[in-house]
């Protein structure tokens, strides 16, 4: 069955609008179908549907110019199915006018729209066309409406369920889903509260039994005897219940946060189109700006079906009509040029979209005469944008960066459709604001290859989270350019401001602190540093901490707050913590704008300021166990100590790459990567080999404790039995007090 639109409160006009939008499509794509072929008996049909189908709905809300458009266009396409002419260019040239200006009587305001009656450029329209064919004028022959126009409603008609809802609408349900998401995460931190609830009931119990057996000697009245039976017996019970509830909990949370999943791909699903809903127009385009060129030229979409987010289709419109054009201009040859140079005389340009790894890559390549490095080397040192020396080191791919700069042209003279340099900047520009790269390749005489990755979607975000004065804090991965731990002796200064060198290249050393109005603290030998910014204007931002990669719900701050100074927008981490995403262009304008007043702060404290700032020891805790880790991590940090955790043993190793600890406490059975091994790998780094490691384990074994110490650890503990003291006094024998 197919479902019915509830479209009671729009205006007919509006329905026209819709209607319109869709017919216009066919009407396009089928003209220029039937240009490569004038007597497709399906594409006359189909056209000759469209146009009829726009005759009666312009008819129905009074549009009367656009009803003579159509009926004009319906009855060219009737000669045509009747055999009576054979479409040429010129016709198609005028049938797709036609196309045009039923458009633009839709998209006219409604208060203007009954201007369009009697329209000289209607006449005009219609004269032409009925000139055109054959020098006689087409009579109009009452016709009904073909039984295919009307939408079959019976149960097995292969027909869409269409339901028109605002973008407000999406983007609500979106944020919904994603808070859902983020809440359902709330259920695991409460289990393990319960855990700890439920180990402290197990030790009441033991209590309760030791009582038992300190009273065994004892003589006790009758009353005693009954209520230390009673408390026994509750205890028991206790334990029972909560057990049953926790195993419930549990269940729970994997359905919810399983729903919550579902939940939300679904929502975002809903966001996405086929790529094909942005691409119907550049057909038109080719043929359009081929034509005026004098080539020709062939346009190959693939993947039209590929899901793209609504907002970043609705974006890319733009930038692939610049890049196509550039195809067509620059890199497509004259007919002639072509056979000579053995190619077919037609040329040909491919644009494609497809998902890899998570990004949405989309190709615009030609087979035309491609690229000639040396003329774009040339180029570069004639606009002064470098000296002939650089010029010289400088790769093919860094060359091609060049021709995307504002102002940057090939051309000696401006035409109609380049040659001012504003083209491949405006795609720039657009891919930075989607988040997305560019990926130029070329081959003299063979071709040129554009590629734009951006993201599956602008409302989530794969972003670097870092920590700045104790605050975490989001770097979209696309701004990154390279991040690093960057010893002090790396750091040199010139003119008084700091630098380190990267690929030959100074960059721009700047505290995260300052610009963000933090309180700096003492920094470690190495410090974690960010680079951004692109090539002459890159900067690296030291951090205080890398937390790793996460993929972020974006939730857009409120309009009431204006534009926050550095800040894009905000998120909610896997636990609920909510952070900040950094808006990496307006970081560089405010980096520029304080060394511009030389007020720049050096990123390293004196030697007495970090003296006064002394740093807690920070211990890592490795263990596949929820309920160990979260106890050793209270513990630890109830006396003092910074801790980290890792979920296994391949956490833990890659935590202690890119991290500063002072002492590894790790289990044995965890899954990707042991406790031995962890220790074995510790062991042979010369970086880590001298760090502190704890084994703190259930197998209670003497083979087993020498296993642990063989690999290398310094002390080894047994879960059963250690009590908090025993751990805490450990953990001070190896690296002292907090």
């Amino acid at each position: 069955m197919v479902t019915t639109t509830d479209l009671s409160a729009t205006s007919m006009v509006d329905l026209f609008r819709i209607e319109a939008e869709a017919q216009t499509q066919t009407l396009t794509s089928g003209l220029l179908a039937l240009e490569r072929d004038p007597r497709a008996a399906n594409q006359l049909e189909a056209l000759m549907r469209a146009a009829h189908s726009l005759k009666g709905a312009a008819r129905i809300v009074g549009l009367q110019a656009a009803v003579n458009v159509a009926h004009a266009m319906e009855d060219c396409f009737v000669a045509a199915q009747n055999g009576e002419l054979v479409l040429n260019q010129g016709q198609t040239d005028l049938l797709l006018g036609g196309v045009d200006l039923i458009s633009r009587i839709a998209h006219t305001p409604e208060t203007q729209i009954g201007t369009w009656d009697g329209s000289s450029e209607i006449e005009v329209f219609l004269g032409k066309l009925a000139a055109s064919i054959a020098g006689r004028e087409i009579a109009e022959t009452p016709r009904p409406a073909p039984a295919a126009e009307t939408p079959s409603t019976e149960p097995g008609a292969d027909a869409d369920r269409v339901l028109r809802v605002t973008a407000d609408h999406l983007d609500r349900l979106l944020g919904l889903a994603g808070e859902s998401l983020v809440e359902s995460r709330w259920l695991d931190p409460f289990a393990r509260s319960l855990l700890r609830l439920k180990r402290m009931q197990r030790d009441a119990g033991k209590s309760v039994e030791a009582l038992r057996d300190a009273l065994a000697g004892v003589p006790l009245h009758d009353h005693a005897q009954s209520c230390l039976a009673a408390l026994e017996q509750k205890t028991a019970e206790c334990r029972q219940f909560l057990a049953a509830r926790l195993a419930e909990l549990e269940m729970f949370d994997r359905r919810s946060g399983n729903l919550s999943h579902r939940l939300y791909d679904e929502a975002l699903a809903l966001r996405m189109r086929p790529f094909g809903d942005s691409a119907h127009n550049f057909p038109r385009l080719i043929r359009d700006v081929s034509r005026s060129l004098g080539k020709e030229v062939r346009l190959e979409i693939v993947g039209e079906q590929t899901q793209v987010d609504r907002d970043i289709l609705e974006k890319l419109e733009a930038p692939l009509s610049h890049l196509l054009r550039n195809a067509l201009d620059h890199g497509l040859e004259f007919p002639e040029e072509r056979v000579s140079a053995g190619k077919p005389r037609e040329g040909t340009v491919w644009l494609e979209a497809r998902h890899s790894a998570g990004m949405l890559l989309i190709t615009v390549r030609d087979d035309g005469r491609g690229i000639d490095i040396e003329s774009v080397r040339r180029a570069v040192v004639a606009k002064n944008l470098t000296n002939v020396e650089t010029a010289a080191k400088l790769s093919d791919a860094e060359l091609l960066e060049f021709l995307f700069l504002p102002g940057f042209t090939m051309n000696e003279s401006v035409t109609e459709i380049s040659g001012r340099g504003v083209g491949l900047d405006v795609v720039q520009v657009t891919m930075k604001k989607l988040r997305g790269t560019l990926r130029t390749s070329s081959e003299l005489g063979r071709g040129t290859a554009i590629q734009l990755q951006l993201p599956l979607t602008l409302s989530v975000l794969r972003a670097l989270v870092v920590e700045i004065a104790g605050e975490p804090y989001g770097i979209p991965l696309a701004a990154i350019t390279r991040t690093l731990k960057l010893g002090k002796d790396k750091i040199e200064a010139l003119q008084g401001r700091q630098h380190f060198t990267l690929e030959d290249q100074r960059i721009g050393l700047v505290a995260a602190h300052q610009i963000f109005d933090k309180n700096a603290t003492s920094l470690a030998s190495e410090m974690p540093v960010v680079v951004v910014g692109e090539r002459g204007g890159r900067y690296g931002l030291v951090v205080d901490r890398f937390l790793g990669e996460r993929e972020l719900v974006v939730q857009p701050l409120d309009s009431r707050l204006g534009k926050i100074k550095d800040i894009s927008a905000g998120a909610l981490t896997d636990d609920g913590t909510p952070l900040l995403i950094i808006d990496i262009e307006d970081v560089i304008r405010s980096v520029e704008k304080l060394s511009a007043a030389g007020r720049l702060d050096n990123v390293q404290r004196s030697s007495g300021d970090a003296s006064n700032a002394r740093r807690r020891k920070r211990v890592l805790v490795v263990d596949d166990s929820l309920t160990v880790r979260e106890l050793e991590r209270k513990l630890l940090e109830a006396r003092g100590y910074e801790v980290e955790i890792a979920v296994d043993g391949m956490d833990g190793w890659n935590a202690l790459r890119t991290g500063e600890h002072d002492l590894v406490i790790t289990d044995v059975d965890m899954p990707r990567l042991d406790g031995i091994e962890l220790v074995s790998l510790i062991r042979k780094d010369p970086n880590l080999k001298s760090k502190p490691v704890m084994i703190v384990s259930y197998k209670d074994r003497e083979e087993d404790r020498a296993r642990g110490l063989e690999a290398g650890a310094d002390y080894y503990l047994t879960k059963g039995s250690f009590h908090d003291e025993t751990l805490i006094s450990s953990v001070a024998d190896l690296i002292g007090e907090p």
